[in-house]
C-alpha cells in the first residue's frame, strides 16, 4: 500500500473571480488546447498545466502506473487566496473544498481530501474547518507556511490551533509566498532555496511560539521533508542555548524536544537525505509525499523509499502508508478513527 500525502488538485473550471470581484490575483483556467490549460493569475499568464491537475480519471490511471494506492488531495497553494477580502476568501475556499469532497465521494477508495480555509479571518477559517471535518468528512486541512507574512505562531492564530486540536483535524503545512521571493527570481531560486527555508520558518516559529506546547494533541505534517529544518536543527538548538534572550522568549523548551512530535513528508530526492530525516525525525514521523503532479515532485512516488536496501520492510511500510494513516487519524479503509 502507498498513501501519498502531498498531491495537488484544482477544478477543471474555476470562476473568473478577478472579473467578479474586480481585484486581485485570483486564478482561473483557459483551456486553450486538449489536455492542457493556462493558469491565469488576475489577468496575467501564470503557468501551464496538464489535465492530471484536474481530471480524476487521468490521476487514477497514473496512480495505477506508479502503484500509488491513495492520494491525499489538497489545493494548489496559489489558490489559498489569503490576501483576498475575508468573504471572498471564504467563497473560494468553499468552492475548492466542495470540489475535493466530490472527487473523494466519486473515488472513495483512491482519494482522501484536505480542505483549505480563509486564514486571513480566523473566525471564518474555524467555521470552514468545522464544515470540512463535520460535513465534508475530511480528516484535515492544508495551510500555508505563513499567512500574509505572519508566522503561524502569532497569537491571532491560537484559536485556530485550539479548534483544530479539539476537532482532531490534522494539518498539512505547505510553503508559499516564499521569503525573499522578489529578490531571487533568477535560477528558480524561490522554489529551490526559498521553499525549504519557508518550511523551516513555519516549523521553527511553531516550536518557538509554543504551539506544540499549548496544543500537544495537534497532528501537523510539513511538506518537502521539513524543508531545511532537519538539516539545521543543530544550529537552531545552538541559537536557543546561547541567545535565549532572543530565541526562548515565548517557549523555554529546547527545540530538539519536539523532534518526533510532528510529521514531515519524504520529498528529499536523495538517499542520504532520506536516511538523515528518518534518523532525526524518527521512522514513525516520515510519510510518503510526492508533490504530484508538478515537476519538482517525485515522479514515481515512493521509488526512493523502495530503492533503499538498508530500510527494513517494516520501516518501508511505515513510510509508505502507516505513518500517513496515523497522521490523518484514519484506518486502512480510509475512515476517520472515532477517537480522533
Amino acid at each position: 500500500m502507498k498513501i501519498d500525502i502531498h498531491t495537488h488538485i484544482m477544478p477543471e473550471h474555476i470562476p473568473d473571480w478577478f472579473k467578479k470581484f474586480g481585484y486581485g490575483d485570483f486564478i482561473h483556467l483557459e483551456h486553450h488546447k486538449p489536455c492542457c490549460a493556462r493558469m491565469i493569475k488576475g489577468d496575467k499568464f501564470f503557468r501551464e498545466v496538464e489535465h492530471n491537475c484536474w481530471d480524476p480519471a487521468v490521476r487514477t490511471k497514473e496512480m495505477d502506473m506508479t502503484e500509488v494506492s491513495v492520494q491525499v488531495l489538497s489545493t494548489i497553494p496559489v489558490l489559498f487566496n489569503y490576501w483576498a477580502k475575508p468573504e471572498h476568501g471564504l467563497e473560494t475556499s468553499r468552492f475548492f473544498n466542495d470540489h475535493i469532497a466530490q472527487c473523494c465521494a466519486h473515488h472513495p477508495e483512491r482519494f482522501v481530501g484536505l480542505g483549505t480555509v480563509p486564514l486571513q479571518d480566523v473566525d471564518l477559517a474555524i467555521k470552514e474547518m468545522e464544515r470540512c471535518v463535520k460535513e465534508l468528512k475530511m480528516p484535515g486541512l492544508e495551510i500555508g507556511s505563513n499567512i500574509n507574512n505572519l508566522n503561524l505562531s502569532e497569537p491571532k492564530f491560537h484559536p485556530f490551533w485550539q479548534a483544530a486540536e479539539e476537532l482532531g483535524c490534522c494539518i498539512f503545512v505547505h510553503p508559499w509566498e516564499m521569503m525573499g521571493e522578489n529578490d531571487m527570481g533568477r535560477y528558480w531560486l524561490p522554489w529551490l532555496v526559498g521553499m525549504p527555508a519557508e518550511t523551516a520558518r513555519a516549523i521553527a516559529s511553531m516550536i518557538f511560539g509554543g504551539i506544540f506546547e499549548k496544543y500537544p494533541k495537534l497532528r501537523v505534517a510539513f511538506a518537502h521533508g521539513g524543508g531545511s529544518f532537519p538539516f539545521t536543527i543543530g544550529r537552531i538548538e545552538h541559537g536557543f542555548n546561547v541567545r535565549p534572550d532572543l530565541v526562548a522568549i515565548d517557549n523555554n523548551v529546547n527545540p530538539r524536544e519536539y523532534l518526533g512530535k510532528f510529521w514531515i513528508d519524504s520529498l528529499v530526492h536523495y538517499p542520504k537525505a532520506m536516511d538523515y530525516i528518518i534518523d532525526v525525525m524518527g521512522e514513525n514521523k516520515v510519510c510518503l509525499g510526492s508533490d504530484y503532479p508538478f515537476p519538482l515532485g517525485e515522479h514515481h512516488p515512493g521509488h526512493l523509499i523502495d530503492s533503499m536496501a538498508n530500510l527494513s520492510p517494516a520501516t518501508k511500510d511505515k513510510l509508505l502508508f502507516q505513518n500517513a494513516l496515523d497522521w490523518m487519524g484514519i484506518d486502512k479503509d480510509l475512515k476517520v478513527i472515532a477517537s480522533h
